[in-house]
């Protein structure tokens, strides 16, 4: 069995020995910040998540939350209702980005204003 620990030392010497390029590869596409960001608050319904995603398709919404499954960055829960619903929430992986993530929104903020 291969653990993430594992992976990030794959990750780091096959591909990279840039830790910003590795961490880039994880979360540098153009939604995976904002589905991190808005789950920085709790777990969301995926519909509800998706929503507060302008602009972002089905598809594309369902991609990015498999891959940041994945990669270890969140969970989905899913509860056995009718209609399905599921939950997705940072894992403590996830969590670990939200200095990142805040500090990121915070110069976006600040660079609107200037």
């Amino acid at each position: 069995m291969l653990f993430i620990s594992d992976l990030k030392k794959i990750i780091l010497t096959k591909d990279t020995t840039c830790p910003l390029n590795y961490t880039m590869n994880l979360i540098g596409t153009k939604w995976k910040p904002l589905i991190l960001f808005h789950l920085l608050e709790g777990g969301l319904r995926s519909g509800i998540l998706q929503k507060k995603i302008k602009g972002i398709s089905n598809k594309m919404f369902t991609q990015t939350v498999r891959e940041l499954e994945k990669d270890g960055l969140i969970s989905r829960k899913v509860f056995p209702v009718v209609p399905p619903k599921v939950e997705y929430k940072l894992s403590s992986r996830g969590e670990s980005l939200e200095k990142i993530l805040r500090s990121l929104d915070q110069w976006g903020i600040e660079d609107v204003q200037n």
